[in-house]
């Protein structure tokens, strides 16, 4: 968390604010996050004009006029801030301010799980937090096909395989029980027993749950919040996730019988599914 809807979230709201504008001045309070923030961080972008912002996977790039850019990553719990002016008060685990000449960034991670770094431009997608992610949501080759042979021979749990980056980027935690929820699979199958019609409809639902997440602004569980302090709704949209022991909006079972909602542990991560429809 942030994951890909809070990221283009985010993204979205600095674009808003900063793009066009110029770095007057950066201070680096603690560089020790989960790659330290480089020395030289400071004196290579001061001045620079922001051009373009855009986002890969669950990072979002702040590309520069002077032939950098700069890789953001949440972690779990990093926040973007966004202030008219320097702030007479900082907040604890503010670790980097970036002013421009239309705005103050404030970038906030108690738990340092996430990372800014630097990268030319031109190699940018050769850096080695990127050149292994598979393909982004939207992209065109992400079709039945593709994913099928992705998932081909692979022994893993299908919720496993949704959060591998390097077959499709971007799907966290959240979104891939409520992805498999509506795709009617239970997150505990086999990703090679997946079928033609399923696949087809994974790819379909993977598209629907991030518009309809990145429409609502994401998710606020635990840290996240928008960049202008609100937070998400998309979390009042969810069918099966941290709802366990509810009835799921689909489903017409007896609680009773079934028990509602399920809540269970792969590949270390809790994931909620409906048993009753998922197969």
């Amino acid at each position: 968390m942030p994951e890909l809807p809070e990221v283009e979230t985010i993204r979205k709201a600095v674009a808003q604010v900063v793009a066009g504008a110029v770095i007057e001045k950066v201070e680096v309070r603690n560089r020790q996050l989960r790659e330290s923030i480089p020395d030289d961080f400071a004196q290579r972008i001061e001045g620079a004009k922001i051009t373009l912002l855009t986002r890969i996977a669950k990072y979002m790039l702040m590309e520069l006029n002077n032939g950098l850019t700069i890789i953001w990553h949440f972690g779990m719990s990093g926040k973007l801030r966004i202030e008219k002016e320097w702030p007479k008060v900082l907040q604890k685990h503010d670790h980097l301010i970036i002013e421009t000449s239309k705005g103050v960034l404030i970038y906030n991670d108690p738990r340092r799980f996430g990372l800014v770094t630097l990268a030319a431009t031109a190699e940018l997608h050769q850096h080695h937090l990127l050149q292994h992610l598979g393909l982004d949501p939207w992209d065109e080759k992400l079709t039945t096909n593709y994913l099928l042979e992705r998932l081909a021979h692979k022994k893993c749990a299908i919720k496993v395989a949704l959060l591998d980056q390097t077959i499709v980027c971007g799907i966290g935690n959240i979104y891939a029980s409520e992805i498999l929820y509506l795709a009617r699979i239970r997150p505990d199958r086999v990703s090679e027993s997946i079928t033609e019609a399923e696949a087809k409809c994974l790819v379909k639902y993977i598209r629907q749950v991030l518009e309809a997440a990145i429409a609502a602004g994401g998710s606020s569980i635990h840290d996240y919040q928008r960049p202008d302090g609100n937070i998400g709704y998309f979390q009042e949209s969810h069918c099966v996730y941290n709802k366990t022991g509810l009835r799921c909006p689909q489903c017409q079972c007896k609680l009773v019988k079934t028990g509602g909602i399920q809540k269970t542990v792969i590949g270390g991560r809790s994931t909620f599914y409906c048993a009753t429809l998922q197969k």
